[in-house]
């Protein structure tokens, strides 16, 4: 949503972003990204920017447990996903919020987590 890309999904962020937060583990994503672009002053700007419109939700005990549960459940399975993922659905699994991503073949794999891809569903 900060490159306002798929353009058609602005207009679905626009309708919930008075109902929508971003992890800090979501927000260190987006910051690693600025560091490594070719334009870190023009995209710190745009995080920014963003970033304004949410409320940013802190790492509490109660997130590291569900990243704890979930981690040690997907490694009995065999299907880990990325760290940064892990605490990510920790996050919003654990606050009972609905995450939006278009990564859904790793999220989908988290019991419990609430999950919407909104390039294939409220179009």
């Amino acid at each position: 949503m900060i490159k306002r890309r798929p353009i058609e999904l602005l207009d679905v962020f626009n309708k919930h972003v008075d109902q929508m937060c971003i992890s800090t583990i979501t927000l260190a994503e987006l910051m690693h990204g600025v560091e490594k672009s070719s334009k870190p002053e023009q995209n710190l700007r745009n995080v920014e920017d963003f970033v304004t419109h949410l409320d940013v939700l802190h790492y509490d005990d109660e997130v590291a447990m569900h990243y704890g549960d979930i981690r040690a459940d997907l490694e009995k399975k065999g299907t880990v996903i990325g760290v940064n993922d892990l605490h990510i659905a920790g996050h919003a699994r654990s606050k009972g919020l609905i995450l939006v991503s278009n990564n859904t073949r790793e999220f989908e794999r988290v019991e419990g987590l609430r999950l919407i891809d909104w390039t294939v569903s409220e179009k």
